[in-house]
């Protein structure tokens, strides 16, 4: 919903928050849905990661990924046959592609920092 555009149920209009399209993963031979754990490569810590290590793990369960026009907005990068966007981050959004409600001790890590940046600002 945040980005121009989605393919998901068709071309669909989003909010234009962020400027970009969700697209489908590639038939390359990998499961569609992602689904499962996989490493988060941080090219921009947000406030939110504290105590997160680069390369940490998340639970993700997606069939879909953002492709924003805007690379000063990713954080978060995934491999997934190909390197795609898993967070986005800009002022006092966050969004995650992965589950930190589903990625045990590191995912309540970022839940606590978002408290804590929300709290603060």
């Amino acid at each position: 919903m945040l980005f121009s555009e989605s393919e998901e149920f068709g071309i669909c209009r989003g909010l234009d928050v962020f400027r970009g399209r969700v697209k489908r993963f590639p038939e390359i031979g990998l499961k569609v849905p992602h689904m499962g754990w996989n490493t988060v490569k941080i090219l921009r810590r947000p406030p939110i990661f504290n105590g997160v290590a680069d390369e940490s793990y998340f639970y993700f369960v997606h069939s879909f990924y953002v492709a924003p026009q805007d690379r000063d907005i990713v954080a978060t990068t995934t491999e997934y046959g190909a390197e795609f966007t898993s967070m986005v981050w800009k002022d006092n959004i966050f969004a995650t592609q992965f589950h930190p409600e589903k990625s045990q001790e590191t995912g309540l890590r970022i839940l606590k920092g978002f408290g804590e940046f929300v709290r603060k600002n």
